[in-house]
């Protein structure tokens, strides 16, 4: 039997059926399909990190431009739907963020919409370089939290839910 806890000894199809019954936690994989409709992205695929806090997503050629804006390109040329279109947008805040690799850096938070599961939510993401990641976005903690349960062991989940309703 696979228990999701020591602590709470429930086993993880007890669980799954909580999570069913109450119908407030969807169930998303590790991977899935993202869009950004305010930027014309369609179909980005995202990691799903339960580590980290912030979501990010790879852009380059990020500068400020003044105290409140910044400027970048979405993805980069290596990307089939990147398109050169450069982007100016307020900043939301400015953060310091641990990357997996331990190194800590100063990036800039911005504000969009995000399509997860057919259902739009407010999004904060980093900018970063991802260049060297495989997955141009990277979905945080605080998008999920109260929405979401991960299953780690599968990908794409949310394309075989797509039909039921998210709150």
């Amino acid at each position: 039997m696979v228990y999701l806890s020591s602590v709470f000894n429930l086993e993880l199809p007890a669980v799954l059926g909580m999570v069913k019954s109450n119908n407030s936690l969807k169930i998303i994989g590790r991977l899935e399909q993202v869009s950004f409709p305010e930027w014309d992205l369609i179909g980005l695929d995202a990691k799903i990190d339960t580590g980290a806090y912030t979501s990010s997503l790879h852009c380059h050629h990020i500068v400020k431009t003044d105290d409140s804006n910044i400027r970048f390109n979405l993805l980069d040329p290596s990307h089939d739907i990147y398109n050169e279109k450069l982007f100016e947008l307020p900043i939301h805040k400015e953060k310091t963020v641990k990357s997996s690799n331990g190194i800590k850096e100063q990036r800039f938070i911005v504000k969009t919409k995000i399509e997860l599961m057919n259902k739009l939510f407010d999004v904060e993401l980093s900018l970063t370089d991802r260049s060297e990641m495989s997955y141009p976005v990277l979905i945080g903690r605080k998008l999920l939290k109260n929405r979401f349960l991960v299953d780690v062991s599968g990908k794409y989940l949310s394309n075989k839910n797509t039909n039921e309703e998210i709150e």
